[in-house]
Formats: C-alpha cells, structure tokens, sequence
C-alpha cells in the first residue's frame, strides 16, 4: 500500500466536479489499489473521510467509516457516484475539520438523516441510511466530489477556529 499526497485548500481539483466512474473501472487493479490506499491514507493523517478529488484524482469516489462511533476497529467503505437523498427536513450544526484544511475547524450545518444510493467497490448498487455523525461524514464527502468546502456550507464565519483552540475552548462542546 502507498501513502497518497493530499490536496491542499487552493488546489484547483478541490474545486472542480468530478466525473463519474464506470462500473468496468472497477474491475482494473489499479482501481482497487486506489481505494486501498485511498483507505490507508486516510488511517495515516486520522481522517473518517477522504474523498479522490483530496487526492487529486477528479472521480465520484470516496472512502469512509460511516458507524456511528468510528473506532479504530470500523472498517473503512468505498462509496462510488453517490446520491445522497435527506430523509426530511431536520438539520443540525455541528464540528467539521478536513485533511484538504489542515488545523482548522467550524460548525456546518447539515442533514442528520439521510441515504445514500451508490455502487461499492465492486461495482455493486448499494443503498446506505445513515444519521448524525456517519451522514455527517457521507455529505462531507460528497461535498468534495462537486468542488464544495465545508466553508462553503458554513452559515456564519464566527465559528471558524484552528484546531489548538478547538481543542482549549470548543472540544468539550462535543461531549
């Protein structure tokens, strides 16, 4: 496995859409070694999400750990060309960071229940419901996939913080 270079915040392929993926190029061997390293990467810098685009590659993929409480024993999926569809209404603001804005944290608001129709790694339809933190995770990283930051969703820049400060004065809002 190889550890992946992460797109920076002003890198162009962080704002661009990416292209949707055969199921026939699912099938390469090249494919499956990027979504393992994909994988890996993302356990190397402590990400939940990591979407192609963070890695310069401008495809509709991204892998994720998408329990409700990610451990260090979740196992990471790969989530290709997904649609994510709300199921209702209900928002909810909560702590976002990203590997592409490293040290910086803010609240987005976000659906808190959702499911996601898509194909798995093998090229396989799938269909996901997931709430709180696990959508959280999915829409996040769909975000990507169309050139969309969490700035971007932000209602208010006044929660915009880096990561020391976070962890001093806003980390225990989590609990």
């Amino acid at each position: 496995m190889s550890l992946l270079k992460v797109a920076r915040m002003g890198h162009p392929v962080l704002r661009a859409r990416a292209r949707e993926i055969e199921r026939a190029e699912l099938k390469q061997g090249s494919m499956q070694k990027l979504i393992d390293d994909m994988i890996d990467t993302m356990h190397e810098y402590h990400g939940v999400g990591l979407a192609a685009p963070q890695i310069h590659e401008g495809m509709r993929l991204f892998v994720a750990l998408l329990d409700e409480e990610p451990s260090k024993d979740s196992d990471a999926i790969a989530v290709i060309n997904p649609a994510i569809v709300p199921n209702g209404d209900q928002r909810e603001e909560g702590w976002e960071g990203c590997l592409s804005i490293p040290d910086i944290r803010g609240m987005v608001p976000r659906f808190t229940d959702i499911t996601v129709r898509a194909l798995d790694r093998n090229g396989k339809k799938t269909e996901l419901r997931l709430r709180n933190f696990a959508a959280r995770v999915a829409q996040h990283e769909a975000d990507h996939l169309d050139g969309i930051l969490f700035f971007d969703r932000m209602t208010s820049m006044q929660s915009l913080t880096f990561l020391e400060e976070y962890s001093r004065f806003h980390s225990k809002d989590d609990d």
